[in-house]
């Protein structure tokens, strides 16, 4: 189905195509001297010491839990609301995670409350993610995770140049993970980033990247190094130069797709604020935020009405989305099962509208309308 307004739309022109060709007739695509210039333009976008390009943000999330030395039976407290790959991260270590609720309805990011309440002897880290693009209460976690002497990852797959109170999402804690998957701020069709102040932890990093080698084609092509060893149990999680070179180019694109995506939200806000039937979260977020997601939540609604929403939605040739089924009502997470009131209530009621920069106001005052026709239904 051709939606009139899709979800997401790709930030791509010619810069991109040419980036490609540029590399092709390189005749290096493998990862290389694109790769390696993604990474040190984007420490540098952050302000942190060492990016690593990786295949994609679960590699990155991967990665990071070996790094901070997750064992079997390990508990890593997480939330519930977020992509499957967060937590099965944390699986593929067989740790333990242990789900955490959302803050409210107002603000769907880990509740710190929450956190604090379910550390255990056995609980090792936060893997917290910045839902959206909007920062998790960092202050609170931080001093959680000082007090209960515990590991931060976040995914920060949501939040490219977010922030909290000043400082960078991604750059909190241990790691910081990102995402550039098609439909991400930053596009690159598949691909993640690592980024840490560690320079002992990186340098380990880099060699988990590529099966536990000490040196890339690449440096061995170069006449750098003629042979290798394997000293780690490592994996394939490399990036390419082709994404990489497409990655540089999005991240020249990165300041004025958010300013814009930053004027969309206004909008929306301003258009969908006086209906009575339908919340929108993060409405007193005072920090910058990459405006990800555009997700409104149903008040006094169930899965039924809200599935009936999205239907008359599609109808009118507007694509929607859910940001995301609770991951602890999985079938393979059943042996996790908890109860949390807030996170069940938004994944059954919650609806991710479109947002990207190209978005129309018009296109708004459209979504509007039939919004609000869904809702006399």
């Amino acid at each position: 189905m051709e939606y009139k307004i899709p979800l997401f739309e790709l930030n791509f022109d010619q810069a991109e195509e040419d980036a490609v060709i540029r590399t092709l007739r390189s005749k290096w695509i493998s990862t290389g001297p694109k790769t390696a210039e993604f990474e040190k333009k984007f420490a540098e976008m952050l302000g942190v010491k060492h990016a690593l390009a990786l295949a994609n943000c679960t590699a990155s999330l991967h990665v990071a839990l070996l790094l901070i030395g997750i064992k079997p039976g390990d508990e890593i407290i997480c939330p519930s609301l977020t992509f499957v790959a967060t937590v099965n991260a944390i699986r593929y270590l067989h740790a333990k995670p242990v789900f955490a609720d959302i803050k409210s309805y107002e603000n769907l990011t880990i509740d710190s409350e929450d956190i604090e309440r379910k550390i255990s002897k056995k609980t090792k880290a936060i893997m917290l993610m910045h839902y959206g693009g909007f920062s998790c209460e960092m202050d609170k976690i931080l001093q959680i995770a000082e007090k209960n002497n515990l590991n931060i990852i976040e995914d920060a797959c949501h939040g490219p140049l977010s922030e909290f109170d000043g400082k960078k999402l991604g750059t909190f804690g241990d790691f910081g993970c990102f995402s550039f998957f098609s439909n991400k701020n930053i596009s690159t069709g598949e691909g993640g980033m690592l980024i840490t102040n560690n320079t002992e932890l990186f340098e380990r990093a880099k060699i988990l990247r590529s099966h536990g080698m000490t040196s890339l084609s690449f440096v061995r092509g170069k006449g750098h190094s003629t042979d290798y060893d394997v000293i780690e149990l490592g994996y394939n999680y490399r990036m390419d130069d082709l994404r990489a070179s497409i990655g540089i180019v999005q991240l020249d694109k990165l300041e004025n797709d958010l300013k814009r995506r930053a004027e969309i939200r206004n909008y929306y806000v301003k258009q969908l604020s006086g209906i009575k039937d339908i919340g929108i979260p993060f409405m007193d977020h005072k920090f910058f935020s990459s405006n990800y997601i555009f997700p409104i939540v149903l008040r006094n609604s169930n899965v039924v009405k809200r599935n009936k929403v999205r239907e008359y939605l599609a109808a009118n040739w507007i694509q929607t989305s859910v940001h995301y089924p609770a991951v602890h009502r999985f079938s393979i997470y059943s042996q996790f099962a908890v109860k949390l009131p807030k996170t069940e209530y938004v994944t059954d009621n919650l609806i991710t509208l479109p947002m990207f920069s190209k978005l129309s106001f018009e296109n708004i005052d459209n979504i509007k309308s039939i919004v609000e026709q869904a809702l006399k239904l």
